[in-house]
């Protein structure tokens, strides 16, 4: 049966019965103001009152009350945005069993069990690809100088062929990367080291970041999937400036600190580079873009998005430390880099000195 809301204000009203041996005790709560105190039956296209005949005890009057009935999802005869599919879709919904399940587990207050999550999750999942990425780019890197050899080859090759065959300028630039492409796929699939595979870490960390930023704002705002998800308590489970974890952060620390943390992640990348192309400084300069605007978005979300968000980019810049590491990467059998050294955080530190101190 579909309901279409009508003009008039009423108030919607759930009703918990519960039962106590023989005494019965009707609890009515108020949730929320909505549109219409009547509905449209599809059905026989009538309109009726939101009445119900509700009898309490057994030989007694029955108490008629008028309840504005509405489900918990919202149904409209509207097509849902995409917004909306993506935040009932079923990994938020496993998202959402996962994180009130940890916290419930565990006894952590909300703010405690938000970071304790994503510190898992990071370290799980994301801290193995991005081993497995530096190993591709160290890979690739190591591939640069047979590939130039080889380039030089190739284009000596061409270039005898093209004085025998009276091929022209254009024709043997045709033949020159037709050639070279297929050398290079080669060398890709001899050492196993396919660019596209350094990319992995994206395509599985960002479906994650968006899952279990969907599932906090449904948690927060009261439209989980999870039963009784509203009492689990984000409302008094923040802590410091922040205690109720399902208002924005009014003091804005927690989204300016989110925009300086994943600034310093940007400047961390780009001091690796040690000759960037146009392509690499647009995107670059495009990821800083991205981390200024963050900071007004995560001040409008609840709090416990934000907290995540910031608990997020901080493991993240200590994951891109710890990858520095040179123990660490011997342990990883990460192989050697131009960029690589023995000192990589007095580095760091110097380079930031000298770009934006000196």
């Amino acid at each position: 049966m579909m309901w279409l809301k009508f003009t008039r204000l009423t108030a919607i009203v759930n009703l918990q019965i519960s039962h106590y041996g023989n005494l019965t005790t009707l609890r009515p709560s108020i949730r929320s103001v909505s549109q219409g105190y009547s509905h449209l039956d599809t059905r026989t296209h009538r309109i009726r009152p939101l009445c119900c005949r509700l009898p309490l005890l057994a030989g007694h009057a029955s108490i008629t009350l008028t309840l504005g009935l509405q489900p918990r999802r919202t149904i409209t005869t509207d097509r849902p945005s995409w917004y909306e599919s993506v935040a009932d879709s079923t990994p938020v919904y496993l998202t959402e069993q996962l994180l009130v399940s940890t916290q419930q587990m565990t006894g952590l207050p909300w703010w405690a069990s938000i970071m304790c999550t994503t510190l898992t999750l990071r370290t799980a999942i994301t801290l193995p690809l991005g081993i497995y990425q530096s190993i591709i780019i160290a890979k690739v890197e190591a591939l640069q100088k047979e590939i130039a050899v080889l380039a030089r080859q190739l284009r000596f090759e061409i270039s005898v062929k093209a004085k025998e065959k009276g091929w022209s300028e254009k024709t043997c630039r045709f033949h020159f990367k037709k050639n070279l492409k297929r050398i290079v796929s080669e060398l890709y699939v001899r050492d196993n080291c396919h660019p596209f595979k350094a990319s992995l870490l994206i395509w599985v960390q960002l479906p994650m970041w968006v899952c279990l930023s969907l599932a906090l704002r449904n948690l927060s705002l009261g439209m989980g999937h999870v039963p009784f998800a509203s009492d689990a308590g984000l409302a008094t489970g923040g802590a410091l400036w922040f205690p109720d974890l399902t208002l924005p952060d009014s003091t804005w620390i927690m989204p300016v600190s989110l925009g300086l943390i994943n600034l310093l992640i940007t400047e961390i990348f780009a001091l690796r580079q040690l000759e960037p192309s146009k392509f690499q400084k647009y995107v670059t300069n495009f990821i800083r873009g991205i981390s200024l605007v963050m900071i007004p978005i995560a001040a409008t979300v609840p709090s416990s998005m934000a907290l995540y968000w910031l608990s997020s980019s901080c493991v993240g810049l200590a994951h891109n430390l710890l990858l520095r590491s040179p123990r660490f990467r011997g342990v990883c059998r990460i192989p050697p880099t131009r960029s690589d050294s023995e000192t990589p955080y007095k580095d760091i530190a110097a380079a930031f000195v000298a770009k934006y101190i000196k």
